[in-house]
Parts: structure tokens; C-alpha cells; sequence
């Protein structure tokens, strides 16, 4: 079970020089792959995936029977990862060997491993020059910028490699220094990645392994325009892979478009459910709504609770909190560092409910999230999967719990059914022992509490606000100790509410 989540999380690697290995030539301009491609039929929704022309490599049982540097072989052994997910025991031997891949796989398969132990080996012992890097990310969210970042980073050093992260809401003058310093790869947002070009701070002429993450949420936040100008942007005859837990119709034009004869994997269709994940759908009265939300939000143990507007987030923190429940929020209306810090703040345990928008329905892992209530119903059933996707990841056990009114059941009947789900349904209300068996819900204390930083947040904070300008720079000589008792001396510092 350790190994498991160690092994999703992780992200990584092998050496040789990228383009080597491929088969047949890519044109600097798109085009089709017509003729070349038969068509299998396909789940209700998705496009029918491409069959292979050029035979696949067989899966390989552990990482050590991949051709890969030792130094990742090395930080592999080190995490205690040796045995593959399927998906990365299926097209790591390909992608290794430089072949576009298309990769589908629930959150919580091993995506992001499967991609990144390709694109490091394939990249390492080579050197970005300013403004140039050799490896691509492009990924819908900065949460799961910073999540594959923060996988990819510990193996990058490991074969020397410099990883930069390019999202919006962050500084995008220290962005465009890391990329002045050279970067060999870049995990990065379309609309961010495009400023930098435009502001002719990047290239990516010399773009050698190309990584779509996600793309079908990418189609759907309406990030298409930008993913093509960026991939016509890239090197031809590169290596590119697209993995993502749904492929839907709007993700065809990227395959058809820029993938040459790839090596297709899928583990569990999109529309099939996590063996290791129960659904319940709790039937509830509109009146009491909120006062069961607020009894499941005060169980022991954490939850993420989904609802479908920022502002809708928002009243619900307060109202947590107010009634003693330990809640912060998460949306697009948060500036990164307050999103990371949040993020944070859930993944200790400081705080117990992360109130959030969908912003958290990808690229967010948290180890033993045993539950994911959806107090506004998604959309459409890919919502739903991947709000489910936050728990029952790797191997673990979660449920997905989802309140409906009245009004809302035909609804929620028919997205069911598109995700190929047969939920247990209950009759529930605020109070009974029926909420507490599936939920864990219990009687909120109704004493308010504020969420401050916790002490590891303080000591960097109190030197921070207390040293600016000419002062703060005659500072940066002062021993540990001295700034320590310094900082000792002056009224402990207290983060905003989360």
C-alpha cells in the first residue's frame, strides 16, 4: 500500500537522446493521420481510440527491466517504487524507445509516473540553453503543475536535469528569470506558457518531448487555441504523449492532429468505476441541507466538499467555521500562494474540510482522503469522476458521497448512468444514525474557531514582516541565532484565516 502511493505521486526518467528512436517523419506543420489509423468503437462519449500499425513493446514487470540511468533507477530504489502501475509497466518501453503514446488511465493510475520516467531519461545528459527548453508539461491547473513539479523534481535532480514551473498567479518576472537561467524541462499552464513567449522570454523550437496532462480538461476550460499554437510550436519529429483519465470527442482533434501512429494503453475506461470506491447519492429535504453538510463536515477525519461557485464556497467556510468545523476554502478567486498554502494547511491536517470549487477536482493528491461529498451534484459525469478521483487513489479505499434534492434526482439518475455507476441511494436526514454510518457525521462543537498558521508557517512569516528595504538587506548577514532571538523578542506572527 506505502509503495503504491509513492509510486503515483512519483514522476520519472531515462537518458538517451530524444528523436533517436522514432519511427517515420513529422512534418513542422499539423497533419492527419488518415489512412494510417483504424478506429475501434469506443464508450458512450469518447472517440473511438486509434489502433497501433507499428507492434507495441511488451509491458515489463519491474523497473529494472528498463533500459533507464542508474542514477533513476538509483532514486526509484530510494522511494521504495520498483513495481509499476499497469499503465506505466505498458508504455514505458515504448516511450523510452521514443514513440508517441496516448494514455488513458483513472486518477490515481500512475499517469503522471508513466510520462515522467520518459521524459527525464529521454532528456537527461543533455543542456538547455537560455530561453530553450528540451522537455514540455502542459497540464490545465496550477495545482497539478505544482503536484507534478513536486514529483518530477526529487528524479530531475537525481540526473541533474533544471525543472522550472510556469503557472499563472505567480510572478511571472521570476518565471522568465528560471528560463533565462536555462531550464531543460518546463511543467507549465497554456495561457502563462504563451505570455512568456509572447514576451519572447521562451522558445520552444528546441522542444524535444512534448507531455499533454489532462487534455481533455484543457478542452473544456477552453484552452484548445492556445494547446495547438504551442505544440505547432515545438520541434518536428519530437516525441509527444497524451495521457489523460477521460478521452472525450473534443481530445480527438489533438490525437489525429499530432500523435504518429501511437502506442495506445487504456486502464479502466472512463466510464468504469474504482473497485476500491463506494458511491452513495443521499437523498436529502432542501431545508436540511446545510445542517446535514455541516454534520458530515464535523466528522473525524477529513473530507473535500464540492460545491459549484466561488461564492458558494466561500459562505459555506464561514459557516463551517462558525460552527466550530476546521474549513478553508479554495477556488479560482484565491491567489496561489493562499491556494498553496491551503493546500498545505489540508494535507497536515490543520485543517479538516477543504471547501472548494473544481479548481481541487484534479491535480490534487492527499494521502488517506477517505471521502469526497459533492453538496452541489456535478455537471456532467466527468466532474464527477474526477471529484471522485480525490479519494480511493493508488490502492486505497474512499467514498463519494453526493447530496440531492428532489429537483435534482432525475439528474443525478442519468450522470450516473453516463459514468456507469450504480450508487447506493439512501434516504437521509440531519441527525440519524443512518448519515453517521455512511458519512461519519456527528453534532458540529458550535464554537467558532479561526484558522491561523500553524508553527511551522510563523518563524519565516515574523522574519519576512519585519525586515523590509535598506533594513532587510543589512539582515541577510546576521547569524541563525541572532535572527532567531530577534524574531523571539517580537509578538509572534499570525497568519490570516484560510
Amino acid at each position: 500500500m506505502n509503495r503504491t502511493r509513492i509510486n503515483d505521486r512519483s514522476a520519472r526518467t531515462r537518458s538517451g537522446n530524444p528523436g533517436s528512436a522514432r519511427g517515420g517523419n513529422r512534418s513542422g506543420s499539423p497533419r492527419r493521420a488518415e489512412g494510417r489509423v483504424g478506429r475501434q468503437t469506443s464508450p458512450q462519449g469518447e472517440f473511438a481510440l486509434p489502433k497501433t500499425v507499428t507492434s507495441a513493446l511488451p509491458a515489463v514487470e519491474a523497473f529494472a527491466d528498463l533500459d533507464m540511468p542508474a542514477q533513476l533507477l538509483g532514486a526509484l530504489g530510494h522511494e521504495g517504487v520498483t513495481v509499476p502501475f499497469p499503465i506505466q509497466a505498458a508504455t514505458l518501453p515504448n516511450s523510452l524507445a521514443g514513440r508517441d503514446v496516448l494514455g488513458r488511465g483513472r486518477t490515481g493510475s500512475g499517469k503522471t509516473l508513466a510520462f515522467g520516467l520518459a521524459l527525464l531519461a529521454r532528456t537527461a545528459g543533455r543542456r538547455a540553453e537560455p530561453r530553450q527548453p528540451l522537455a514540455l508539461v502542459l497540464v490545465p491547473t496550477r495545482e497539478l503543475a505544482q503536484q507534478v513539479t513536486d514529483a518530477l523534481t526529487p528524479y530531475a535532480r537525481s540526473v541533474m536535469l533544471r525543472l522550472t514551473t510556469v503557472v499563472g498567479g505567480m510572478s511571472i518576472g521570476r518565471q522568465a528569470g528560471a528560463l533565462r537561467n536555462g531550464a531543460e524541462v518546463v511543467v507549465a499552464t497554456p495561457g502563462r506558457l504563451k505570455d512568456l513567449i509572447d514576451r519572447g522570454d521562451c522558445r520552444l523550437d528546441q522542444v524535444a518531448v512534448t507531455v499533454l496532462d489532462e487534455a481533455d480538461q484543457m478542452t473544456d476550460m477552453g484552452f484548445m487555441p492556445q494547446v495547438t499554437e504551442l505544440l505547432d510550436q515545438v520541434r518536428p519529429g519530437g516525441q509527444r504523449m497524451l495521457f489523460s483519465a477521460t478521452l472525450d470527442r473534443n481530445v480527438d482533434l489533438l490525437v489525429r492532429r499530432y500523435l504518429t501512429d501511437p502506442v495506445v494503453h487504456s486502464v479502466d475506461p472512463s466510464a468504469g468505476a474504482v473497485t476500491t470506491m463506494e458511491h452513495h447519492v443521499l437523498h436529502v429535504h432542501g431545508a436540511d441541507k446545510r445542517r446535514t453538510t455541516t454534520e458530515i463536515a464535523a466528522r473525524d477525519g477529513r473530507v473535500i466538499m464540492f460545491l459549484d461557485t466561488k461564492h458558494a464556497v466561500d459562505r459555506l467556510t464561514e459557516h463551517l467555521l462558525n460552527n466550530g468545523v476546521r474549513a478553508a476554502s479554495l477556488h479560482g478567486g484565491k491567489s496561489q500562494p493562499q491556494r498553496t498554502r491551503t493546500l498545505s494547511r489540508f494535507k497536515s491536517g490543520h485543517v479538516t474540510v477543504l471547501v472548494a470549487t473544481n479548481v481541487a477536482a484534479r491535480g490534487i493528491h492527499v494521502d488517506n482522503l477517505d471521502l469526497v461529498v459533492n453538496v452541489d451534484p456535478p455537471s456532467d459525469h466527468k466532474d464527477y469522476l474526477h471529484r471522485g478521483g480525490r479519494t480511493a487513489r493508488a490502492g486505497e479505499s474512499g467514498s463519494v458521497v453526493t447530496l440531492v434534492t428532489p429537483d435534482q434526482r432525475r439528474d443525478m439518475s442519468r450522470l450516473m448512468a453516463a459514468a456507469g455507476i450504480t450508487p447506493q441511494t439512501t434516504q437521509v436526514r440531519s441527525g440519524e444514525a443512518e448519515l453517521s454510518r455512511i458519512t461519519g457525521a456527528q453534532a458540529p462543537s458550535g464554537v467558532p474557531v479561526a484558522i491561523t498558521a500553524p508553527p511551522t508557517e510563523r518563524p519565516p512569516r515574523a522574519a519576512s514582516s519585519s525586515s523590509r528595504g535598506r533594513r532587510g538587506r543589512a539582515g541577510r548577514g546576521r547569524s541563525t541565532g541572532d535572527t532567531a532571538r530577534r524574531a523571539a523578542r517580537r509578538p509572534s506572527a499570525v497568519g490570516a484565516a484560510a
